[in-house]
C-alpha cells in the first residue's frame, strides 16, 4: 500500500517538463523572417475579409452590363467579370468563403480528431486497434477524392464543404495525437503524476494534452491551407460556395469560359489563393521551427 507524501502532488508537477514562454517563442518566431512575413501577409488579408464591407469599393453581388468584361482600369482596379461586377469587391469578400473554410473545417477536424486521439494513445488495447484501423481506412483515399465524395453525399454549400473536409482532416489529426500521447505517457512526470492517484482524466486532459499541443498546433496551421485549396476545388467544381456569393474558387469557374478575352478574371483569384497558402506554408514552417527541439 502506497502513501502519498504531502508534497507529492507538487513534486510531481514540477517533474514535468517546463513549457517555453511566450516572449520566448514568439522571439525565435520573427527571427525567422520569411515566416514573419507569411504570418504578416496571412493577418492582412484575415483583416481585408473582416473589413471587406468597408474596403470593397463596389457590392460583390450587384451586376452592371454597362461595365461587361472591362480591364483594369482606374474604377475598376482588377477589372470587372461577365455580369459586369467589380472582381477586386468579390475577390475581397471571396476570402471570406476561403478563410472560412479554412479555418471552420480544421477546427471541426481537431474536435473531432483529438478526443479520439488522446483516447486511442492513452488506453490504447482494443480501443486504439479499431480507431488506427478505422483512421488507416480513411487514410487509404485520396484526399481531395475523399471531400468530392463526401461533398457530393451531402450536397452543395459552403458548411456542407467544410463538413467534407474536416471528415478528411480528422484521421490526421487522430493519429498524429495518439503519435505524441503514446511518447508523451511513459515519461517521468506522467508516472510521478499516476503514482499520486490522479485520475485518468486529470492525467489526458491536464498533462498529457498541454505537451502534445505543439504539433498539432503546426500541423493546423498547414492544414487550413490545404483545406483552402480544397474548398476552392470544391466551389470551381460546384459543391462549394453557390452563387451569387463570391468564393476564389467560383470565380475561377467562372473564368475559365473567358480564359483568352478576359485573362484577368482568372489572374486575380488565382493569386489570391497562391498568395494565402504561401504565407501559411511559411508561418507553419516557422511555428515548426521553433517548437522543433532539434533547433533548440
Amino acid at each position: 500500500m502506497s502513501v502519498a507524501l504531502p508534497g507529492a502532488p507538487r513534486a510531481a508537477e514540477r517533474a514535468m517538463p517546463a513549457p517555453r514562454g511566450f516572449r520566448h517563442l514568439l522571439r525565435r518566431f520573427v527571427r525567422n523572417r520569411l515566416a514573419a512575413c507569411g504570418l504578416a501577409v496571412f493577418v492582412l488579408i484575415v483583416l481585408l475579409a473582416a473589413l471587406a464591407p468597408w474596403v470593397a469599393p463596389f457590392s460583390p453581388i450587384k451586376t452592371d452590363f454597362t461595365a461587361y468584361l472591362q480591364a483594369p482600369s482606374a474604377r475598376h482596379l482588377m477589372g470587372t467579370d461577365e455580369l459586369g461586377r467589380d472582381i477586386l469587391s468579390r475577390l475581397v469578400f471571396g476570402a471570406r468563403a476561403s478563410l472560412e473554410a479554412g479555418v471552420i473545417s480544421v477546427g471541426l477536424a481537431i474536435a473531432a480528431g483529438l478526443p479520439l486521439g488522446l483516447a486511442a494513445g492513452y488506453y490504447g488495447g482494443r480501443l486504439g486497434d479499431v480507431l488506427m484501423r478505422l483512421t488507416d481506412a480513411m487514410l487509404a483515399f485520396p484526399p481531395l477524392i475523399l471531400a468530392l465524395a463526401v461533398a457530393a453525399v451531402l450536397g452543395p454549400g459552403l458548411g456542407k464543404a467544410m463538413i467534407a473536409i474536416a471528415v478528411v482532416l480528422a484521421p490526421v489529426f487522430m493519429r498524429l495525437t495518439r503519435a505524441e500521447v503514446l511518447q508523451q505517457r511513459e515519461r517521468e512526470y506522467v508516472e510521478a503524476v499516476r503514482a499520486i492517484g490522479a485520475w485518468d482524466s486529470r492525467i489526458i486532459w491536464r498533462h498529457l494534452l498541454p505537451n502534445s499541443l505543439a504539433p498539432i498546433v503546426v500541423q493546423g496551421s498547414l492544414n487550413i491551407a490545404g483545406a483552402i485549396i480544397t474548398e476552392a476545388t470544391l466551389s470551381f467544381l460546384g459543391l462549394g460556395t453557390q452563387p451569387p456569393t463570391p468564393s476564389w474558387g467560383s470565380m475561377l469557374n467562372a473564368a475559365q469560359q473567358y480564359l483568352s478575352q478576359a485573362p484577368w478574371l482568372s489572374f486575380w483569384p488565382g493569386i489570391a489563393i497562391a498568395v494565402t497558402v504561401f504565407a501559411l506554408n511559411v508561418a507553419g514552417d516557422g511555428l515548426r521551427e521553433i517548437w522543433d527541439p532539434r533547433t533548440r
